[in-house]
């Protein structure tokens, strides 16, 4: 990874943490995020998952607030996709657990395929 894509994981990590903070508070069942990217077609690339408890949470909640919350700290840092809904995927731990008996990382590969 060079220098400048460093640069804006850091930033990007940072910000993303604030979105975790304030969604776990604003709306139930928010557990955590992550995002990847690969940095040679950024912000192209960019993929952000938003984990919910269960999928009665995740059902229930506004992915609206949720992806303007992300909309605006990504603009924060100069980051400003045109549709950030392709972008921003939302799951559950429930899902995770029925059909990847809690395993992230393989959940992880087998989406990333699909998406």
């Amino acid at each position: 990874m060079k220098k400048t894509d460093k640069k804006i994981d850091k930033a990007l990590i940072k910000v993303l943490t604030e979105v975790c903070e304030i969604a776990q508070q604003q709306h139930p069942g928010f557990e955590w995020l992550t995002h990847f990217a690969d940095y040679r077609n950024f912000p192209h690339s960019l993929s952000i998952v938003c984990i919910y408890n269960t999928n009665e949470q995740l059902i229930t909640t506004n992915v609206d607030e949720v992806i303007t919350l992300i909309n605006d700290k990504l603009l924060s840092i100069s980051i400003k996709l045109t549709d950030l809904r392709r972008h921003v995927r939302f799951d559950s731990e429930e899902n995770c657990r029925n059909e990847n008996d809690g395993n992230w990382n393989e959940r992880f590969r087998r989406t990333a395929v699909l998406h």
